[in-house]
């Protein structure tokens, strides 16, 4: 039997918000067990990481703990008021890594100095102990030359780095848990993999127990020994990662697990959760996800339902569990199993019209007296009515292609047109106006892309201003409640800021100001990868019917493989400036021929404990391509499927296709 080292019991969480009182957390519990690791899952704003951070004193200043516990070695911290108290707990018994690297690192201190710091501040070692032990820190954390790095700055350090450098702080007490907030979400599936390897890694060294918050349920597959649901502030399911995922009891598990595009089927709107989570300054009656269960019962609106047992290990806060509804579960599960759904069959458009051509297109930045080659030599087509997606990692190419198409930043070499017109180099007035309003972007980062200080009206309509596309203001104001109808948004939010909206709301704002004017192409940067299961699987159904409807083409940039293959036609894999692989998306996934493909997709983490538990990370090495006599090029291997290969490779992959 596993020994329990941790325990929140009943914790109820409240903030004063402009007068208000808001219950954040009512009435959670959770144990953790020595060397177990823990994965708390929901949507955002279900209050995992609030309910995190009380276990270090970490509220913000107008946040309190009403009431419950919090047992560590006996001492409940809960009762504890002053900063004094909570130093003893942060550091070496209790450590967070944050979601956002840049933001939790000082940016005017090397990393080594940040790391020192923390050594000298806990342990009182000397500064020359603590700069050795910070070197081993960085070493141990997988980062080359830590003698080197140790000097360095973060922005000296690319994304994935400067997450092992704040897990690194984080372990330097050796702690004896570890909350992982999100520690994943902003990275590629390939650099993912690595992070979550490391702290495997590092939990076996130091004998530590983790806590990770998330909302990818592939990560938690991967990771997690048990998982806690969390929904409106309370957890509704518990159970060990299999039971989760392979017997979920709640409806609002259920629903997450059907939001994933891996179990979509290609033709048909991905399943995604209505409505929106409770007002938490109101008072809840009932089972708070009754309003958003299609299923509900009279009972889920009147009482809320008290823990059934499902097994020895396995808890669930839903009153379909109890003895009385069994005969409405015999027939909900006859109905699932009624509904199945056949696959369409791709698309073919080939005898399409080309929109985009690209060719040759070479991207060159200056960089200090030198210049460094963003994209080398790409060349596709987009045919109208399609979607293309880009994948790759960082600094791949990916996003300056984009915007080398929109015209954001130019070409040094080869050539784009659209619709047949050469659209490097210089443009007329006219020219330039008429290709700005039938090729729009939708941005990565909704809250950077809007206005903060305009309401949702102008935002939208900001683009039938620039270009005159309205006869007066009733026709405008007609023309931007279209627009927000087309993607889910209520005529009465034009009056609001972007600040008021959830993240996937502002990003049906970002995707109603381009398409107002409606454009024929779009550019869509990233436009879900920090979205929660269920608002992604709203904006992918947004996305694939406004393309049935308008016949809208897109150039859709992402690193989530689950999502590319659901939402594109065809799929392009960039590695360091150059397409490496071009195919039908179901082929590519069927033959990915290139080994970079091929580590792309083994790391991407699917939600399924049997199959993450026995995946060992590939790392692609260019290193082992000797291209000196023999250089890659640009093939058809098969019909549609494009692979940059050398003569040796390409001999290769034909026998390995021919098997």
């Amino acid at each position: 039997m596993q020994k329990k080292i941790f325990e929140a019991k009943d914790i109820v969480i409240k903030f004063n918000l402009r007068g208000k009182t808001l219950t954040a957390i009512r009435g959670a519990s959770i144990d953790l067990y020595h060397g177990e690791t823990l994965a708390i899952v929901g949507e955002s704003g279900s209050g995992k990481s609030v309910f995190t951070k009380s276990f270090i004193g970490m509220l913000d200043k107008n946040g309190w703990v009403e009431s419950g516990s919090m047992v560590m070695d006996g001492v409940d911290f809960s009762k504890y008021k002053t900063e004094k108290e909570w130093l003893a707990v942060r550091g070496k018994k209790i450590a967070m890594v944050f979601q956002d690297p840049m933001t939790s690192l000082n940016p005017v201190k090397t990393v080594g100095e940040q790391i020192r710091e923390v050594i000298t501040w806990h342990f009182g070692v000397k500064k020359a102990e603590a700069r050795k032990q910070a070197v081993e820190l960085l070493r141990q954390v997988g980062i080359p030359e830590p003698e080197l790095r140790y000097k360095q700055y973060p922005h000296q350090f690319s994304g994935g780095m400067r997450q092992r450098v704040v897990i690194a702080i984080a372990i330097a007490c050796r702690p004896r848990i570890l909350i992982c907030d999100e520690p994943t979400t902003a990275l590629d599936v390939t650099v993912q993999a690595q992070i979550l390897e490391l702290v495997k890694k590092l939990q076996k060294e130091l004998d530590m127990s983790v806590i990770y918050i998330t909302h990818d349920l592939g990560v938690v597959a991967n990771v997690a020994d048990r998982v806690a649901v969390m929904y409106a502030g309370q957890i509704v399911e518990y159970g060990l990662s299999c039971e989760i995922f392979k017997d979920s009891r709640h409806p609002y598990t259920k629903a997450l697990l059907r939001s994933l595009p891996q179990l979509g089927v290609r033709g048909q709107d991905l399943h995604s959760i209505k409505g929106s989570p409770p007002n938490l300054y109101k008072q809840i009656t009932g089972d708070a996800f009754a309003p958003r269960n299609p299923n509900a019962m009279k009972i889920d609106y009147l009482y809320e339902p008290p823990f059934f047992k499902v097994s020895d290990t396995h808890y669930a806060k839903t009153w379909l569990l109890s003895e009385q509804a069994a005969d409405y579960c015999r027939q909900m599960e006859q109905q699932e199993e009624a509904e199945d759904p056949i696959p369409a069959p791709p698309t073919d458009f080939s005898a399409a019209e080309k929109l985009v051509q690209v060719k040759g297109l070479t991207v060159n930045f200056k960089l200090g007296r030198g210049q460094f080659s963003a994209v080398k030599n790409v060349s596709f087509d987009i045919h109208r009515g399609e979607t293309l997606s880009l994948v790759g990692e960082s600094g791949s190419g990916k996003t300056t292609i984009g915007k080398a198409i929109l015209k954001i930043c130019h070409a040094s070499g080869g050539d784009i047109l659209y619709k047949g017109k050469s659209i490097v180099g210089r443009l007329s007035s006219h020219e330039m106006t008429e290709f700005r309003k039938n090729v729009q972007m939708i941005f990565q980062d909704p809250m950077a892309s809007l206005n903060e200080r305009a309401k949702v009206e102008y935002i939208i309509s900001e683009g039938l201003y620039n270009f005159r596309l309205f006869e007066n203001n009733k026709d405008r104001q007609e023309k931007t409640a279209r627009a927000m109808r087309s993607v889910g948004l209520l005529p009465e939010y034009v009056t609001r800021f972007p600040h008021e909206f959830s993240g996937g709301q502002r990003q049906r704002i970002g995707i109603a100001r381009a398409l107002v004017i409606e454009p024929e192409f779009i550019v869509a940067d990233e436009p879900i990868s920090a979205l929660d299961v269920s608002i992604r699987a709203q904006v992918i159904n947004l996305m694939n019917r406004l393309k049935r409807e308008r016949g809208l083409t897109y150039l859709f940039i992402a690193h989530d493989l689950s999502t590319v293959r659901f939402i594109s036609d065809r799929i392009a894999v960039m590695y360091k400036g150059q397409m490496v692989e071009l195919a039908e998306a179901e082929e590519l996934f069927a033959h990915p021929l290139h080994p970079y493909t091929n580590a792309l997709l083994q790391a991407a983490p699917v939600p399924d404990p049997d199959i993450e538990r026995n995946k060992k990370v590939v790392v692609y090495d260019p290193s082992v391509h000797d291209y000196a006599d023999d250089p890659p090029i640009w093939t058809e291997i098969r019909p549609g499927h494009f692979i940059r290969a050398n003569r040796a490779e390409l001999d290769a992959y034909k026998k390995h296709l021919e098997k």
